[in-house]
């Protein structure tokens, strides 16, 4: 059997926020494997059990570039160190420049993002530049770039920490809007179940199968539980699934209002500043008697 360190304990209580001695019983349980032991929290205490996946938790700001006539549209998240750093107008500017370079130049990926020029500067230089003039690192994570089907419609929310762009086909801008301001408040995952992985359902499958077994469900019913809370779980999670946040009757779903304005969602591309990423939280009362200790010696 696999040692279960203190290191692993603490890695699985920060990414579920379960008891500590949960997290430590469910990864002897799963013999050391981390994903196998977020699924046995998961059907011991529900959802709770993942809530700590989705926290914000790096600093930075989501920038944004659309052209005019709505056809080609780009957007990047920009890190940095402190929230201080992510609201000066030299960060927000910097992290506009990117969009619009991303959305004009179509670079392959980040490395080649960083080697294209700004007014004659590499991406790469203004960024050192900055960094030395702030005093913060910082740094470009991820963009996306959409020449639109149809045309881009945008949202930004949180001082820049959530981002939204929407390709719609067939609607206004309005209409387009409204979307982009659902997605940023119901955060799907996909468009549709095609959008889904396999690997996501298996898991939720697993987790149903297991809960209506510890809840004294007849083996022969267990499959058509799964089925029915994966169906759930899918129009939770997709776009066109989920109930439209401004549905005056609280039930008519995204698939629904698409259809009776006879228009479709394209893509789109949802950034949450920090998603996925640990922030380091510094210990004040530990730093400072650390030093007291240190000024002993």
């Amino acid at each position: 059997m696999a040692a279960i360190t203190a290191s692993m304990v603490k890695e699985l209580r920060e990414k579920t926020d379960a008891p500590m001695m949960e997290c430590k019983k469910a990864l002897t349980e799963a013999e050391g494997d981390l994903a196998k032991a977020e699924e046995i929290l998961r059907v011991k205490l529900g959802n709770k059990a993942s809530k700590a996946a989705t926290r914000v938790t790096a600093e930075g700001i989501v920038g944004t570039w659309i052209s005019a006539d709505g056809k080609l549209a780009a957007m990047v998240e920009l890190n940095c160190e402190t929230d201080f750093v992510a609201k000066n107008d030299d960060f927000l500017a910097f992290g506009a420049t990117l969009a619009e370079l991303v959305a004009t130049s179509n670079p392959a990926d980040v490395a080649a993002l960083s080697g294209l020029e700004i007014g004659g500067k590499t991406v790469e230089a203004v960024r050192s530049e900055l960094v030395g003039k702030m005093g913060e690192n910082m740094s470009v994570r991820r963009f996306e770039r959409i020449e639109a089907q149809g045309q881009v419609s945008s949202y930004i929310h949180g001082g820049a920490k959530i981002g939204v762009l929407i390709d719609l086909v067939g609607a206004d801008d309005e209409l387009g809007r409204d979307l982009a301001m659902h997605i940023a408040a119901s955060k799907p995952k996909a468009l549709d179940a095609s959008g889904v992985s396999s690997e996501l359902l298996d898991s939720e499958r697993r987790i149903a199968i297991e809960k209506a077994r510890e809840a004294g469900k007849p083996e022969a019913m267990l499959e058509k539980i799964a089925d029915g809370t994966v169906n759930k779980f899918l129009k939770e999670v997709t776009l066109l699934g989920q109930v439209f946040v401004k549905a005056e009757d609280g039930k008519q779903t995204i698939e629904a209002l698409l259809k009776s304005k006879s228009a479709s969602v394209a893509r789109f591309v949802l950034y949450i500043v920090g998603e996925g990423i640990e922030k380091k939280v510094d210990d004040f009362a530990a730093e400072v008697a650390a030093q007291a200790a240190a000024a002993k010696k």
